[in-house]
């Protein structure tokens, strides 16, 4: 216990924790690494017995040891990584190796994706993310997703939610590269099912927030109406605090329309540049000619993820897509 946490444990970030357990499991595994894996599937089957369930990533410091020590032997990793990931997910670990063995691996992860275990199938889609949060991102994918065509298509329609949403994640972090293959993806998938219009939708909330309009138009979003009255943005603001703003929104159509309501906030930057943030308000049915009245708050509580600068902000509601005139404030100490 006193070589896990030794000094600097408490300032470590997470991936610097589970990186640091995973070397000092190197003084308590054989050294030969068939013996090693051997061990640690013999360590969380004994886990299993006793109950334990690894529900979130306490224990994803164990294929870390796997990405560490198999590197360069494929096959003992990846029969390591199946087992491991039904305890564990294995991610993160698996990345370095679809770019060190990007042709087997993606062939792995293809055939991972029918695999009888449902962690297992979702790691064929999770550690193909070529954005994978925390992790090393995949270029290739990046360039060219093509590869994962097979992989989601066969995944699409799992019995397991988070199966469903690993494949709706990787849909989004493909869109942010190649927005051309998702929306031909969603076109081929959405009407499918109430599941996999969900996965769709989900898949493409970058789409959706960047206001693309063939994804607009798929999911029946019409901005021209909707009218936007009485819209009021609190003059200025102090850091710590909410910043306050309200409006009139009506639908001037004779029938009912599906409303996607968010806000746009620009933020100041350092550089006295303005950085657009979207922010979802609501999604829902207008009756004809149907007139609400919203208000929102906006907080402006220091936080780790995002520094405040002083000065002028701006603030502006978008329908359906369409982005209002921009409002004014300031942000103020």
């Amino acid at each position: 216990m006193d070589l896990i946490f030794c000094d600097d444990f408490e300032d470590y970030e997470l991936k610097e924790r589970m990186s640091h357990t995973a070397q000092v499991m190197r003084e308590f595994l054989p050294s030969d690494f068939l013996k090693a894996t051997q061990t640690i599937k013999k360590i969380i089957q004994y886990l299993i017995n006793a109950g334990v369930k690894e529900e979130s990533i306490e224990f994803m410091f164990i294929p870390e040891y796997i990405e560490m020590q198999g590197i360069e032997d494929y096959e003992l990793s990846i029969d390591a990584f199946e087992f491991i990931t039904q305890f564990t997910s294995c991610e993160f670990a698996v990345r370095p190796f679809i770019i060190k063995y990007k042709k087997k691996m993606l062939k792995q992860m293809l055939c991972w994706s029918k695999h009888e275990h449902h962690m297992v199938r979702r790691l064929a889609s999770e550690g193909t993310r070529p954005r994978l949060p925390w992790s090393i991102s995949l270029p290739s994918l990046k360039e060219n997703p093509e590869p994962l065509r097979n992989i989601l298509k066969n995944l699409k329609n799992d019995e397991y939610e988070i199966v469903r949403r690993s494949v709706a994640n990787s849909l989004n972090d493909i869109s942010k590269d190649n927005p051309e293959f998702v929306i031909t993806l969603a076109k081929q998938w959405l009407g499918e099912n109430k599941a996999v219009d969900s996965l769709v939708k989900h898949g493409c909330r970058t789409l959706l927030k960047q206001a693309n309009t063939e994804i607009l138009r798929l999911f029946g979003f019409e901005s021209k109406h909707f009218e936007l009255t009485n819209f009021y943005v609190v003059k200025n603001v102090a850091i710590n605090n909410e910043l306050s703003f309200s409006f009139l929104i009506t639908n001037k159509s004779k029938k009912s329309q599906i409303l996607r309501l968010e806000y746009g906030l620009y933020y100041k930057r350092k550089n006295a540049e303005l950085s657009k943030k979207v922010f979802k308000i609501s999604e829902r049915e207008f009756l004809a000619t149907e007139t609400r009245h919203i208000e929102r708050k906006q907080s402006f509580k220091l936080i780790t993820t995002r520094k405040f600068y002083c000065g002028m902000h701006k603030l502006s509601i978008i329908i359906n897509g369409k982005e209002s005139e921009l409002a004014e404030f300031e942000l103020i100490a």
